[in-house]
């Protein structure tokens, strides 16, 4: 018996390598083919070195018009056809919409991971709300097609779908990617000054903007505390910071701008304590990091960040877009080295419980079974 034939359909494939990698691996471990359809940039090697199949897209995340949406269906129907896979597995809103359309009529399983509903469901003004409007019709259409699965990264996420007309029967949740927990060890507290750490995009729906804020503030006080910006803009989002705003920040009294950064281990070295002001994730990567290095968080009460970010126990929730709430929760845990300590142990020991590389890969593996099942001797040899 041949080994089934899996598809991922990613955006681009830095995002591939840094957040879909473990799923792959443990598909492959279970005896799946896998194969991947991405725009390359700068990783063809490291996917085709774990003896993936890689496809190249040339699509784009900007300037999404009608013509261009007909063109990159057209393009990723005809892979379809080509590749002829046993299940596709689309990952993020985009890759969905998209390769649901391309999928009309074939006949494959279909998985779509929801990485978060994030700016098209935030709805802030009449253009986001005419988004989310056209969103809601296109998700209630494609989810609910045959033989489709989907799968969501946090509770508010899978409710979310569910109210909109999803059959809950094929809305699983799966917390993330996973966490290598192997290779990201607690780290010693640095010396210095406290130190807060972001590492995301640096947009404003990351709550980038009343993190400075927050920042100057306490630098008005007099209090010796300092903020490290890990990330780029993307100038792909509504909600993007331009260089010059990011510039404008970096030039502010104990504000240091790293821009784009290969290794995250490098922000958790110089700080103390991790956040994200986000206004809505999916469930973000950069939180999990931070607490398998084992630091403290700071975040917003809001879906995805509130899986991670456990007030109390590894984490102080804050209000959206409060940068009063933020300065304060940013000087409780730097006056209280005690309480960073359990939160870095509680937040430690809940990634190795529940965020494991091993553990999330199991979960989706268990969905690609039921949908086209290895050959029993490749199930077995992964046990």
């Amino acid at each position: 018996m041949t080994s089934p034939r899996l598809l991922f359909l990613v955006t681009d494939d830095r995002y591939f390598i840094s957040h879909r990698l473990p799923m792959a691996r443990a598909a492959k471990a279970a005896g799946y083919e896998v194969h991947v359809a991405t725009h390359i940039s700068r990783f063809e090697d490291a996917i085709k070195a774990e003896g993936f199949v890689l496809h190249e897209l040339s699509w784009e995340k900007a300037g999404q018009t009608p013509f261009t949406i007909a063109r990159d269906v057209l393009i990723i129907r005809r892979l379809y056809r080509s590749v002829r896979p046993d299940i596709i597995n689309h990952v993020a809103l985009k890759p969905v919409i998209l390769g649901m359309l391309a999928a009309v009529g074939l006949g494959m399983a279909k998985v779509n991971i929801i990485t978060g509903l994030g700016s098209g469901f935030i709805g802030r003004d009449w253009k986001g709300r005419i988004l989310k409007s056209v969103l809601v019709a296109a998700l209630r259409m494609l989810l609910n097609s045959k033989r489709t699965v989907s799968v969501v990264q946090n509770s508010d996420d899978r409710e979310t779908l569910i109210a909109i007309g999803i059959n809950p029967e094929t809305v699983n949740l799966i917390l993330g990617s996973g966490i290598d927990i192997d290779n990201t060890k607690p780290l010693a507290e640095p010396s210095g000054p406290i130190t807060v750490g972001i590492t995301s995009r640096m947009l404003d729906d990351k709550g980038i903007r009343p993190l400075v804020t927050a920042q100057s503030k306490l630098q008005a006080r007099g209090l010796d505390i300092r903020l490290l910006l890990a990330g780029e803009p993307d100038p792909t989002n509504r909600s993007t910071l331009s260089e010059a705003e990011m510039k404008a920040f970096a030039a502010m009294p104990g504000i240091e701008w790293l821009g784009h950064i290969d290794d995250v281990k490098t922000v958790w070295e110089r700080a103390h304590i991790a956040a994200l002001p986000s206004r809505r994730e999916g469930l973000p990567k950069s939180l999990l990091e931070a607490a398998a290095f084992g630091r403290p968080i700071i975040a917003t009460n809001v879906p995805g960040c509130r899986e991670v970010a456990r007030h109390g126990e590894n984490a102080l929730l804050v209000p959206v877009d409060d940068a009063a709430a933020l300065a304060h929760a940013i000087e409780t845990l730097a006056n209280d080295r005690e309480l960073r300590a359990r939160f870095s142990a509680n937040g430690r020991r809940a990634v190795e419980n529940c965020f494991s590389s091993a553990a999330i890969g199991s979960q989706i593996v268990e969905i690609y079974t039921k949908l086209a099942p290895p050959p029993l001797d490749a199930r077995q040899a992964s046990h």
